[in-house]
């Protein structure tokens, strides 16, 4: 079995022309916009290495959420009137 041809890097295949990019070829050009669309998190290394897959991960973040909601302070002020039948 035969290797494909390969081609310069800085080329395009045969079947494509240039004149087929009007705009002309540009690299990244939707970088940007699926960055920011995007739901992908890069772990810094110490972090990943803590977690050996996406499960880990998602556990490990779903318990830290509950556990914030069981302590969450309320956010309401307290009027006061306990105190004031504490005090008598």
């Amino acid at each position: 079995m035969k290797k494909a041809k390969q081609t310069d890097k800085g080329e395009l295949r045969g079947e494509y022309k240039r004149l087929d990019f009007p705009k002309g070829l540009v690299r990244g050009k939707y970088a940007e916009g699926l960055r920011e669309s995007s739901n992908v998190v890069v772990l810094d290394p110490e972090v990943a290495r803590a977690f050996p897959n996406q499960r880990a991960v998602n556990n490990a973040l779903l318990s830290l959420i509950q556990i914030a909601k069981k302590t969450a302070r309320p956010t309401s002020h307290s009027t006061g009137r306990a105190k004031k039948r504490r005090a008598g």
